[in-house]
Parts: C-alpha cells; structure tokens; sequence
C-alpha cells in the first residue's frame, strides 16, 4: 500500500495583499474599541449637557425669586412705608404735576405775550 502523503502547498500573497488583510484585521480589531470610546465620550457630553440644564434652570428660578423682590420693592406702599422710616411724610399739597404741550401751542402763547 502507498501512502499518499499530504503536500501542503504555500499560497504566495503578493505585499498589496499582505497589506490589504492587515489593514481589514486592524480595522476589525479597532472599530468595537472606537465605538466604545465614542459612546462614552457622548454619555459624558449628554451627562454635562443635563448638568448645564440643571443650572439654567436654577437661575431661572433665583431671577424670577428676585424680580419678585424688586417688584415687592418698588411697590408704593413699600416707598411710603421706607419713607415714613426715614422721617419722611406724604404732603399731597407739595406735589406738581408737568404737562407738555406741543411746541406749536407754546410758541403761540409766548407770541400772544409779547403782543
């Protein structure tokens, strides 16, 4: 009986090949990495994005807090109540009132004197 002995025969890869199966390995060992990497990197951004909502949203609320104030502030009753404080009271009788009159209807009234 003869045997047959296996001949393993090589396969010759020319160097663009060579090239070509080691960059597909390369990019198939690295792209689940890289796609890790960027999913962090975006929880991340999405985590400070939220953080920064959160901030907006508090100083929203502490403007709002103080415009109250002010307007509580400014109101009438508060003035005078400031005022009655410091010694000051309200003499209606002090009080002028300014009007405007168009400027055609004083310069007819200053002609009419003049005359």
């Amino acid at each position: 009986m003869k045997k047959k002995s296996k001949i393993k025969k090589k396969i010759k890869l020319s160097l663009f090949e060579k090239i070509l199966y080691f960059c597909a390995a390369l990019f198939l060992l690295l792209s689940p990495i890289l796609v890790v990497f960027t999913q962090a990197t975006l929880s991340k951004i999405n985590f400070e994005v939220e953080k920064e909502k959160k901030a907006i949203e508090e100083q929203k609320k502490t403007n709002e807090s103080l415009n109250m104030a002010i307007n509580e502030l400014v109101s009438l009753s508060k003035i005078q109540e400031v005022a009655e404080q410091q010694g000051l009271s309200y003499n209606n009788n002090n009080i002028k009132t300014i009007v405007e009159e168009d400027n055609k209807d004083i310069t007819q009234t200053e002609t009419e004197k003049d005359n």
